[in-house]
Protein backbone atom coordinates (compact mmCIF):
# COMPACT_ATOMS: atom_id res chain seq x y z
CA UNK A 1 0.00 0.00 0.00
CA UNK A 2 1.21 3.33 -0.87
CA UNK A 3 1.33 6.16 1.98
CA UNK A 4 -1.43 8.46 2.07
CA UNK A 5 0.82 11.30 3.29
CA UNK A 6 2.71 13.77 1.07
CA UNK A 7 6.47 14.44 1.91
CA UNK A 8 8.63 17.72 0.68
CA UNK A 9 12.37 17.99 1.44
CA UNK A 10 13.77 21.03 0.98
CA UNK A 11 17.52 21.97 0.79
CA UNK A 12 18.27 25.28 2.47
CA UNK A 13 18.15 28.56 2.46
CA UNK A 14 19.63 30.67 -0.57
CA UNK A 15 18.71 34.19 -1.13
CA UNK A 16 21.24 37.28 0.68
CA UNK A 17 20.11 37.58 4.02
CA UNK A 18 17.53 34.88 4.39
CA UNK A 19 17.50 32.39 7.45
CA UNK A 20 20.06 30.56 7.69
CA UNK A 21 21.17 28.29 11.11
CA UNK A 22 24.76 27.99 11.75
CA UNK A 23 26.73 27.17 15.04
CA UNK A 24 27.93 30.79 15.03
CA UNK A 25 24.08 31.49 15.56
CA UNK A 26 21.73 33.84 13.31
CA UNK A 27 22.42 36.59 10.70
CA UNK A 28 21.24 39.64 11.33
CA UNK A 29 18.66 39.53 8.79
CA UNK A 30 15.76 36.28 8.98
CA UNK A 31 13.58 37.00 5.93
CA UNK A 32 12.22 33.78 4.88
CA UNK A 33 13.46 31.83 1.77
CA UNK A 34 11.31 29.36 0.70
CA UNK A 35 8.57 31.47 -0.03
CA UNK A 36 7.33 29.63 -3.02
CA UNK A 37 7.90 26.08 -1.89
CA UNK A 38 6.39 27.01 1.90
CA UNK A 39 3.42 27.76 -0.78
CA UNK A 40 3.13 24.23 -1.99
CA UNK A 41 3.36 23.15 1.21
CA UNK A 42 0.04 24.62 1.90
CA UNK A 43 -1.84 24.02 -1.34
CA UNK A 44 -0.90 20.20 -0.84
CA UNK A 45 -2.23 20.31 2.67
CA UNK A 46 -6.06 18.46 2.86
CA UNK A 47 -7.74 22.14 3.64
CA UNK A 48 -5.35 24.62 2.27
CA UNK A 49 -4.54 27.84 4.36
CA UNK A 50 -6.92 26.34 6.93
CA UNK A 51 -5.07 23.55 7.86
CA UNK A 52 -3.31 23.07 11.05
CA UNK A 53 0.13 23.08 10.99
CA UNK A 54 3.11 22.57 13.77
CA UNK A 55 6.21 23.57 13.46
CA UNK A 56 8.90 21.54 14.87
CA UNK A 57 12.38 23.16 15.83
CA UNK A 58 13.55 20.39 17.61
CA UNK A 59 16.66 20.15 15.58
CA UNK A 60 17.43 23.69 16.04
CA UNK A 61 19.57 26.01 18.40
CA UNK A 62 17.43 28.58 18.55
CA UNK A 63 13.89 27.60 18.31
CA UNK A 64 12.23 30.61 19.52
CA UNK A 65 13.52 32.52 16.63
CA UNK A 66 12.71 29.56 14.10
CA UNK A 67 9.44 29.30 15.36
CA UNK A 68 8.83 32.91 15.09
CA UNK A 69 10.05 33.10 11.43
CA UNK A 70 7.73 30.55 10.45
CA UNK A 71 4.69 31.65 11.85
CA UNK A 72 5.65 35.32 10.10
CA UNK A 73 6.42 33.09 6.48
CA UNK A 74 3.27 31.70 6.85
CA UNK A 75 1.30 34.59 8.04
CA UNK A 76 2.37 36.26 4.46
CA UNK A 77 0.33 32.99 3.19
CA UNK A 78 -2.69 33.20 4.88
CA UNK A 79 -1.84 30.77 7.01
CA UNK A 80 -2.71 31.51 10.71
CA UNK A 81 -3.57 28.18 12.65
CA UNK A 82 0.46 27.28 13.06
CA UNK A 83 1.83 26.40 16.12
CA UNK A 84 5.02 25.72 17.42
CA UNK A 85 6.91 22.49 19.10
CA UNK A 86 9.81 23.10 21.14
CA UNK A 87 10.22 19.92 22.10
CA UNK A 88 14.08 19.17 22.93
CA UNK A 89 14.13 16.01 25.15
CA UNK A 90 12.68 12.45 24.88
CA UNK A 91 10.71 12.70 27.51
CA UNK A 92 8.40 15.69 25.38
CA UNK A 93 8.56 13.51 22.75
CA UNK A 94 6.46 10.77 25.04
CA UNK A 95 4.18 13.75 26.58
CA UNK A 96 0.19 12.96 25.84
CA UNK A 97 -0.25 16.56 25.08
CA UNK A 98 2.39 17.09 22.81
CA UNK A 99 1.24 13.65 21.08
CA UNK A 100 -1.94 15.05 21.10
CA UNK A 101 -0.98 18.14 19.34
CA UNK A 102 0.80 16.05 16.73
CA UNK A 103 -2.37 13.97 16.38
CA UNK A 104 -4.51 16.71 15.13
CA UNK A 105 -2.27 18.47 13.01
CA UNK A 106 -2.96 18.12 8.86
CA UNK A 107 0.83 19.81 8.18
CA UNK A 108 4.06 19.36 10.37
CA UNK A 109 7.12 21.03 9.27
CA UNK A 110 10.61 19.72 10.60
CA UNK A 111 13.11 23.46 10.61
CA UNK A 112 16.86 22.88 10.08
CA UNK A 113 19.59 22.39 12.77
CA UNK A 114 21.66 19.40 13.32
CA UNK A 115 19.68 15.87 12.32
CA UNK A 116 21.24 14.09 14.82
CA UNK A 117 18.62 15.72 17.50
CA UNK A 118 15.86 14.85 15.45
CA UNK A 119 16.86 10.81 14.76
CA UNK A 120 18.13 11.03 18.54
CA UNK A 121 15.24 12.51 20.12
CA UNK A 122 12.43 11.26 18.01
CA UNK A 123 13.46 7.77 17.72
CA UNK A 124 11.22 5.29 19.10
CA UNK A 125 8.93 7.97 20.59
CA UNK A 126 5.48 7.72 20.97
CA UNK A 127 5.14 11.55 18.43
CA UNK A 128 7.41 9.29 16.35
CA UNK A 129 5.11 6.41 15.82
CA UNK A 130 2.42 8.47 15.13
CA UNK A 131 4.25 10.42 12.62
CA UNK A 132 4.93 7.18 11.00
CA UNK A 133 1.33 6.09 11.51
CA UNK A 134 -0.22 9.16 9.67
CA UNK A 135 1.65 9.23 7.01
CA UNK A 136 0.83 5.75 6.36
CA UNK A 137 -2.95 6.07 7.25
CA UNK A 138 -3.71 10.01 6.51
CA UNK A 139 -3.27 13.25 3.98
CA UNK A 140 -0.98 14.39 5.80
CA UNK A 141 1.74 16.65 4.70
CA UNK A 142 5.47 15.98 6.51
CA UNK A 143 7.92 18.83 4.96
CA UNK A 144 11.43 19.53 6.51
CA UNK A 145 14.24 21.42 5.94
CA UNK A 146 17.81 21.03 5.99
CA UNK A 147 17.97 19.18 8.96
CA UNK A 148 14.21 17.84 8.81
CA UNK A 149 15.02 16.88 5.28
CA UNK A 150 18.06 14.94 6.24
CA UNK A 151 16.64 13.05 9.02
CA UNK A 152 13.19 12.09 6.35
CA UNK A 153 14.63 8.42 5.50
CA UNK A 154 15.47 5.53 6.73
CA UNK A 155 19.37 6.40 6.32
CA UNK A 156 20.77 9.58 7.19
CA UNK A 157 23.98 11.38 6.78
CA UNK A 158 24.33 12.96 10.00
CA UNK A 159 28.45 13.61 9.78
CA UNK A 160 31.21 14.44 7.17
CA UNK A 161 33.57 16.53 5.55
CA UNK A 162 32.50 17.60 2.22
CA UNK A 163 36.30 17.99 1.56
CA UNK A 164 37.24 14.66 2.50
CA UNK A 165 34.18 13.10 2.22
CA UNK A 166 35.66 10.30 -0.31
CA UNK A 167 38.18 9.29 2.39
CA UNK A 168 37.07 5.96 4.05
CA UNK A 169 35.18 6.21 7.02
CA UNK A 170 34.95 10.50 7.10
CA UNK A 171 31.49 9.97 6.13
CA UNK A 172 28.92 9.17 9.05
CA UNK A 173 25.50 7.44 8.64
CA UNK A 174 22.81 6.23 11.04
CA UNK A 175 19.34 5.57 11.27
CA UNK A 176 16.61 8.86 10.32
CA UNK A 177 12.91 9.12 10.92
CA UNK A 178 12.32 6.59 8.08
CA UNK A 179 9.08 8.18 6.43
CA UNK A 180 11.01 7.29 2.98
CA UNK A 181 13.85 3.51 2.39
CA UNK A 182 15.49 3.37 -0.41
CA UNK A 183 17.18 6.61 -0.45
CA UNK A 184 19.47 8.76 1.25
CA UNK A 185 19.62 13.02 1.72
CA UNK A 186 22.13 15.65 1.41
CA UNK A 187 21.13 19.41 1.81
CA UNK A 188 22.81 22.56 1.37
CA UNK A 189 24.02 20.23 -1.57
CA UNK A 190 25.57 22.26 -4.30
CA UNK A 191 26.50 24.80 -2.18
CA UNK A 192 28.50 23.48 -0.06
CA UNK A 193 30.33 21.08 -2.71
CA UNK A 194 28.85 18.23 -0.87
CA UNK A 195 28.85 15.73 -4.07
CA UNK A 196 31.98 13.63 -2.43
CA UNK A 197 29.35 12.55 0.70
CA UNK A 198 26.51 11.16 -1.41
CA UNK A 199 28.92 9.37 -3.70
CA UNK A 200 30.71 7.66 -0.45
CA UNK A 201 27.01 6.93 0.90
CA UNK A 202 25.82 5.88 -2.30
CA UNK A 203 29.26 3.30 -2.74
CA UNK A 204 28.65 2.01 0.84
CA UNK A 205 25.10 0.83 0.19
CA UNK A 206 24.54 0.62 -3.79
CA UNK A 207 20.84 -0.09 -3.60
CA UNK A 208 19.90 3.35 -2.14
CA UNK A 209 19.31 6.53 -3.89
CA UNK A 210 21.63 8.90 -3.06
CA UNK A 211 19.72 13.03 -3.15
CA UNK A 212 21.24 15.68 -2.98
CA UNK A 213 18.96 19.17 -2.55
CA UNK A 214 20.23 22.67 -3.49
CA UNK A 215 19.20 25.45 -1.44
CA UNK A 216 15.92 26.74 -2.11
CA UNK A 217 14.91 23.59 -3.99
CA UNK A 218 12.71 20.46 -2.46
CA UNK A 219 11.48 17.48 -3.76
CA UNK A 220 7.64 16.80 -3.52
CA UNK A 221 7.06 12.98 -2.91
CA UNK A 222 3.83 11.89 -3.39
CA UNK A 223 2.59 8.13 -2.93
CA UNK A 224 5.88 7.09 -1.45
CA UNK A 225 7.31 6.98 -4.89
CA UNK A 226 6.57 9.61 -7.06
CA UNK A 227 9.31 12.93 -7.19
CA UNK A 228 8.78 16.40 -8.21
CA UNK A 229 11.39 18.57 -8.13
CA UNK A 230 10.18 22.44 -6.78
CA UNK A 231 12.13 25.32 -6.29
CA UNK A 232 14.46 27.50 -8.19
CA UNK A 233 17.93 25.46 -7.81
CA UNK A 234 19.00 21.57 -8.62
CA UNK A 235 18.10 18.30 -6.94
CA UNK A 236 21.22 15.59 -7.97
CA UNK A 237 20.13 12.27 -8.07
CA UNK A 238 23.39 9.35 -7.58
CA UNK A 239 22.17 6.10 -8.71
CA UNK A 240 24.56 3.43 -7.55
CA UNK A 241 22.51 -0.07 -8.47
CA UNK A 242 24.71 -0.28 -11.55
CA UNK A 243 28.64 0.80 -9.89
CA UNK A 244 30.57 -2.06 -10.83
CA UNK A 245 33.94 -1.64 -8.59
CA UNK A 246 34.96 0.15 -5.76
CA UNK A 247 37.65 -0.54 -3.49
CA UNK A 248 35.83 0.88 -0.30
CA UNK A 249 36.36 -2.46 1.40
CA UNK A 250 39.99 -2.62 0.89
CA UNK A 251 41.20 0.59 1.23
CA UNK A 252 42.68 1.43 4.98
CA UNK A 253 40.83 3.82 7.16
CA UNK A 254 41.59 7.74 5.98
CA UNK A 255 42.29 6.46 2.34
CA UNK A 256 40.96 7.43 -0.71
CA UNK A 257 38.32 5.73 -2.07
CA UNK A 258 37.62 4.25 -5.89
CA UNK A 259 34.18 3.83 -7.25
CA UNK A 260 33.64 2.78 -11.18
CA UNK A 261 30.16 3.40 -12.81
CA UNK A 262 28.49 5.36 -10.80
CA UNK A 263 25.37 6.89 -12.73
CA UNK A 264 24.59 10.86 -11.50
CA UNK A 265 21.22 12.65 -12.97
CA UNK A 266 20.37 16.69 -12.17
CA UNK A 267 16.51 17.29 -11.77
CA UNK A 268 15.52 20.99 -11.77
CA UNK A 269 11.50 22.52 -11.28
CA UNK A 270 9.24 20.45 -12.86
CA UNK A 271 11.29 17.27 -13.24
CA UNK A 272 10.13 13.61 -12.13
CA UNK A 273 11.53 10.75 -10.77
CA UNK A 274 9.93 7.18 -10.23
CA UNK A 275 11.61 5.54 -7.36
CA UNK A 276 10.06 2.02 -8.29
CA UNK A 277 10.95 2.11 -12.22
CA UNK A 278 14.29 4.48 -11.65
CA UNK A 279 13.20 7.06 -14.69
CA UNK A 280 13.27 10.31 -14.96
CA UNK A 281 11.30 12.37 -16.67
CA UNK A 282 12.77 15.91 -17.44
CA UNK A 283 10.02 19.02 -17.63
CA UNK A 284 10.57 20.76 -21.27
CA UNK A 285 8.38 23.54 -20.54
CA UNK A 286 7.28 25.83 -23.91
CA UNK A 287 9.77 28.98 -24.44
CA UNK A 288 7.69 31.89 -25.58
CA UNK A 289 9.01 33.92 -28.53
CA UNK A 290 10.16 37.19 -27.87
CA UNK A 291 9.56 39.61 -30.88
Amino acid sequence: MAPKGKLIIIGGAINTGSFTETQFGLPQNMNFFERGILKRITTESVKDTASRFEIITTASLVPEKVGEEYIKAFAQLDVHNVGVLNISNREQANDLANCERVKAAEVLVFTGGDQLRLSSIFGGTAIHQILLDKYENEEIVIAGTSAGAAASSKNMIYQGNSKDALLKGEVKITAGLGFIDGVIVDTHFVQRGRIGRLLYATASSPGILGIGLGEDTGLYISNGNTMEAIGSGMVILVDGRHMSDTNLTDVEMGQPVSIKNMIVHVMCDGDVYDLTAHQLTIHHPKVVPQF
